[in-house]
């Protein structure tokens, strides 16, 4: 069974609609990169057991993101916040490197730069 970086990540995302067991099962297999026979040693239970409580985790946080899609959604927000940060340090790099720097293009970069930081912390 090869282990899935994306299923780690909805497990961080949506985790708390598994029961417990499930996401502690999951959270050891992805997270702490146990195997099987480990986890099943852990649990008391046997290797077919961890590993059906894996797919059925699985199944449950694919179907949640398939119809809900928080994760994707949060990821590309992500991914635009690191492309207007990119771009309000190049406008004011390229504003202070000109012949006659404004000020308001200065303060409104640097504005862009801090609201940036506040949306990805």
């Amino acid at each position: 069974m090869a282990k899935n970086l994306e299923i780690s990540y909805l497990l961080d995302f949506y985790g708390r609609v598994l029961t417990e067991k499930q996401r502690d099962v999951m959270e050891q297999y992805y997270n702490d990169d146990l195997s099987l026979a480990e986890i099943a040693a852990n649990f008391g239970i046997s290797r077919q057991g961890v590993r059906d409580a894996i797919k059925r985790g699985e199944a449950i946080l694919l179907d949640l993101e398939d119809k809900v899609g928080f994760a994707g959604r949060y990821r590309e927000v992500q991914r635009d916040v690191a492309r207007i940060e990119e771009l309000a340090r190049d406008i004011r790099f390229e504003n202070e490197e000109g012949y006659a720097p404004s000020e308001k293009v200065s303060r409104d970069a640097g504005e862009i730069l801090a609201l940036t930081e506040r949306i990805s912390d």
